[in-house]
Order: C-alpha cells, then structure tokens, then sequence
C-alpha cells in the first residue's frame, strides 16, 4: 500500500527553459557588472598613476629649485611638518606613539645610527590563557640629531612622546672675510 501512495511527475530532460532563462539573465547581469567595475578600476589606476607620476615630478622640481635658489642653511628651516615644532628659537622633532596597552617597564626608546626604535613587548600567560603583544616603530632620524639630546616621556593615558631638538642649521656655518689687493 506504500507504493501506491507515490505519485511520480513525468519531467521531460530540458524543460528547464524557465530556470535557463532566469540563471542565463542573472548571468549576463554578473558579467556587465564586473566589466563596469574592472572599466571603474582602470580607470581609477590611470588616474592615480597619473597624480603620482605628477607629485613627484612637482616635488622634484621644487625641491631641486628650492635647492638651487635658497642658501642650503635655510632650506631644512622653511621644512613645514607637524611633527617639527618650534621651541623657542629651535626647533624640536616631535613624535608620539600610542603604547597604551603596554606597561612603562615594558617599553624602550632607543637609538641606532640615524634611527629611532620604539619597542614593547608585553607577555600574559596563566593556566587558561596566554596573552602575547609586541610594538615596533623605526623613525629616521634627520642628520645631525643628537641622540644624548633626545627626551621621553609616558602620559597617564599611554601616549609616549619623543623629542629630538634639531641641531642648529647656522652652527656650521663660518664667515669667510674678503681680502682687497
């Protein structure tokens, strides 16, 4: 009697015209898509191509005319970034970094040659779990800095600032009097 209850429903192979249709425009609706997008993409990697390619071509012309019309001591003062600061008549290289998630003992603030390395590294295990993080930051210093000269301090919230007083542009300069025969 179990049999009886089946019922089967003749499908002819290929009388799928409906579902055929329906993936076939699904389908050519995926590909215009992506053709946009990959015409968007092009067009967005010639345009920055195009902006980089004009940076550096602006910024090598100023820099080289700023070279040759400016007196050399000069060119490193009239420098606009935020991370120099005046002080005083000096001016001072400030950096800051967010060791927040460190403890003070867990930090180093070092120089090597030109550079300066910021490390933390903190390790947290118990029976549980393990905690393991680690922070490095590298900053070139500019010539001349002097690394005995070079200050740190920890804020409450965690913020660490490094200034580095810039040596004084003149100090190598010296006056050369003209004699007259």
């Amino acid at each position: 009697m179990a049999d009886s209850n089946k019922r089967n429903i003749p499908i002819k192979l290929g009388d799928f015209s409906v579902i055929d249709t329906e993936f076939s425009s699904i389908r050519e609706r995926f590909d215009s898509e992506m053709r946009k997008m990959e015409e968007e993409m092009a067009k967005f990697r010639h345009e920055l191509m195009n902006r980089e390619a004009n940076f550096f071509e602006s910024t090598s012309q100023s820099t080289n005319s700023a070279l040759s019309s400016r007196p050399k001591q000069n060119y490193i003062s009239d420098i606009s970034s935020p991370l120099i600061q005046e002080d005083g008549d000096n001016k001072v290289l400030k950096l800051r970094f967010d060791v927040s998630q460190y403890a003070p003992e867990e930090i180093v603030v070092k120089t090597v040659d030109q550079k300066l390395l910021v490390h933390a590294k903190h390790e947290e295990k118990s029976d549980t779990k393990s905690v393991y993080r680690e922070y490095n930051r590298e900053f070139l210093l500019p010539k001349g800095v002097n690394p005995e000269s070079i200050r740190s301090s920890l804020s409450k919230d965690g913020v660490l600032t490094v200034d580095a007083p810039l040596p004084a542009l003149t100090a190598g300069e010296t006056m050369i009097p003209i004699t007259h025969k």
